[in-house]
């Protein structure tokens, strides 16, 4: 028997995108579409991708997908992704809570926020974002 773990995705792991294939490295598999609660922030690191945090205020409800990943290659998972990102526990809109990536808060600072935009792949489509800039860059 295969024992998985839920975890909530919000960039580049997403279904199309560009880390999407260590996903399927990891023989994860898509469960759901689903919303935070209405307590997480959310940076682009660069436009490469984004950084979520829990906050105790300011927060809005971000999009994520939920993924179950087999446990036995979560730690393999999660060395594939950038650094500054790591696995902490993610609460959603209907009161589950589930490991998810988040930013660790130093990896955001000075970065631009997203919030509004809802969600990583609303942000990356939005044709009159403007694209970080060269001092935004670290």
């Amino acid at each position: 028997m295969k024992t998985t773990v839920y975890l909530a995705v919000n960039g580049t792991l997403m279904r199309g995108l560009e880390l999407n294939a260590n996903m399927e490295l990891v023989e994860a598999e898509f469960v759901r579409d689903a919303l935070t609660e209405p307590s997480y922030r959310l940076w682009s690191i660069n436009d490469r991708h984004p950084a979520m945090m829990r906050v105790s205020t300011g927060g809005a409800a971000i999009a994520v997908e939920i993924w179950a990943v087999p446990a036995s290659k979560m730690a393999f998972l999660l060395l594939l992704e950038p650094p500054g990102l790591c696995i902490g526990k993610v609460r959603l809109a209907d009161g589950e809570e589930v490991l998810g990536v988040i930013g660790e808060p130093i990896l955001c600072e000075g970065k631009r926020e997203i919030t509004a935009w809802g969600g990583w792949r609303s942000y990356i489509a939005d044709p009159t974002r403007q694209k970080v800039t060269a001092t935004e860059v670290v």
